[in-house]
């Protein structure tokens, strides 16, 4: 991930960032569930997905992403596109475990498309943030935040696990895989 631009410094950034990071090891734990044929606990952590990426996505779409549009048209359409389309399948697991049994590969390429998205935007959208946005452009960014807000710290583990039916302690991450309890969400 990009980190030679100095972006991170920025609070605003360093929290899309950090909410990027907390994904990219849920992917990790998808791609575990589908090894091990587990289709309920790829739902399970797709659900996780989305809740990480509703406030996200709205941060992203209505701070960080009109200051950039009038720069960068197409590239603004374009990862909107994909955030459409993120959601769509992460939706198919929003009310349980998806029936259409092509639904797990649909999300692996869907999930490929998004860490490819993350990329993007950590390589590309956030530095060019560094040169465009105005100090009113950041302001209202952190006003999106404070009105959409973050997942909590727990990340809602309990209702998580107790929808699931999963025990919680027995899927608590591992080195290789990325944990499924987040880091500590940041203030």
């Amino acid at each position: 991930m990009c980190e030679y631009c100095g972006c991170q410094a920025l609070p605003e950034i360093a929290e899309l960032t950090r909410e990027h990071d907390l994904v990219v090891n849920l992917i990790g734990d998808i791609r575990t569930a589908h090894r091990d044929a587990d289709v309920p606990r790829m739902a399970w952590i797709a659900r996780r997905v989305a809740a990480v990426l509703v406030p996200h996505t709205a941060v992203e779409e209505q701070g960080l992403s009109p200051p950039l549009a009038e720069e960068f048209p197409d590239g603004m359409a374009a990862l909107r596109a994909e955030h459409r389309h993120v959601e769509a399948v992460l939706d198919e697991a929003a009310a349980g475990v998806p029936a259409d049994p092509a639904w797990p590969r649909r999300l692996l390429d869907t999930l490929d498309l998004l860490r490819n998205h993350i990329l993007k935007e950590q390589d590309g959208v956030f530095p060019a943030a560094l040169a465009v946005l105005s100090t009113e452009d950041w302001e209202a960014m952190d006003a999106v935040r404070s009105r959409v807000g973050t997942m909590s710290p727990d990340f809602a583990t309990t209702e998580f696990a107790t929808e699931a039916g999963v025990d919680i302690d027995q899927h608590a991450g591992s080195q290789q895989d990325g944990p499924l309890t987040p880091g500590k969400a940041a203030s």
